[in-house]
């Protein structure tokens, strides 16, 4: 199977969905690779340029749709007292240019202890979750930032 464009999550119809592919953050920027299915088989994605792959986007191939959707990976969602201090939070964050995750109320970030502790010791409360990782491209990125350049919050506890 080889698809050769994206059509953004909630522009296609998902009764053609024929497969999916669950793939990490660090994956999902892409140009061509081959991915291979939950069904077990290949797909080809060969853009003309690389493209942010985001949870709910759709790879036309022959026959369907192939669904893209976002591994879950772990992660560090944050809490604060107050929206004050969360945007503190958010400030320190930005400042480690850390790829973030913003939800209104919480932040997700990957795991990272040093800086779990950063965040602990500016009063933030830190959550250990797997979830599909999708953070802000970025005020830079193509697109002017907005959700696509050309998520599933099934959330587990651990550690």
């Amino acid at each position: 199977m080889r698809a050769d464009h994206v059509l953004p999550a909630g522009t296609w119809d998902a009764a053609r969905e024929v497969d999916h592919v669950l793939i990490d953050f660090d994956r999902r920027h892409r140009r061509r690779i081959v991915l291979r299915t939950e069904g077990g088989s290949d797909v080809l994605i060969d853009l003309p340029q690389a493209v942010r792959l985001r949870d709910g986007d759709g790879l036309p191939v022959d026959g369907g749709i192939v669904r893209v959707r976002a591994r879950p990976e772990p992660l560090l969602e944050i809490h604060a007292h107050d929206d004050g201090e969360l945007v503190r939070i958010a400030w320190h964050l930005g400042n480690r240019h850390l790829p973030v995750q913003l939800l209104g109320d919480r932040i997700r970030i990957r795991f990272d202890h040093v800086i779990e502790e950063m965040v602990e010791g500016l009063g933030g409360h830190v959550d250990h979750i797997d979830a599909p990782f999708d953070p802000e491209p970025g005020a830079y990125a193509a697109g002017g930032g907005g959700h696509h350049h050309h998520g599933d919050d099934d959330d587990h506890h651990h550690g």
